[in-house]
């Protein structure tokens, strides 16, 4: 698969996560970048998402949300990234089946800022089962959170 093909993939991927989950545009979520080498992802401060109106700080839900996409996104780029010889047909398949087995959140300090951006790096990137792990700073690069995830995907 050359890498033309794999970036091509990856951005029909983008696409969807960015466009057409209705939650992740609820959120507000907006992928930045999304290639071989890592995912951006992008979420603006706004009233619906304060989950601590006295402090006004983001939600630990919305965290959460946020670095479970990073992280499936990031895993998913892994297996794309494991072999040469993937065919379309057959990403496109694995891509229906990308799930969270696990995740686990590490709350490092309240969520405060306007923008917030998740991060994620591969682990282990294997055929059925790959782990990520993601963090989420704010526009000051403050470290927020940060997270490891399994996901299935395939």
């Amino acid at each position: 698969m050359s890498q033309q093909i794999q970036q091509e993939t990856l951005r029909r991927v983008a696409e969807i996560f960015d466009q057409h989950v209705p939650f992740h545009n609820l959120l507000g979520m907006d992928i930045k970048r999304y290639d071989m080498d890592g995912v951006e992802i992008q979420v603006t401060m706004k009233p619906e998402l304060i989950g601590n109106i006295h402090q006004q700080i983001l939600h630990g839900g919305v965290t959460a949300t946020v670095l479970d996409v990073v992280g499936g996104l990031t895993a998913f780029s892994g297996l794309v990234a494991s072999r040469d010889d993937w065919s379309q047909e057959e990403l496109e398949n694995r891509i229906k089946t990308l799930g969270t087995i696990d995740l686990r959140i590490d709350y490092l300090r309240p969520g405060r800022g306007e923008i917030f951006t998740g991060t994620g790096t591969v682990i282990r990137a294997g055929n059925r089962v790959s782990v990520s792990r993601m963090e989420l700073h704010n526009e000051k690069g403050d470290h927020i959170a940060f997270g490891t995830g399994t996901y299935m995907v395939g």
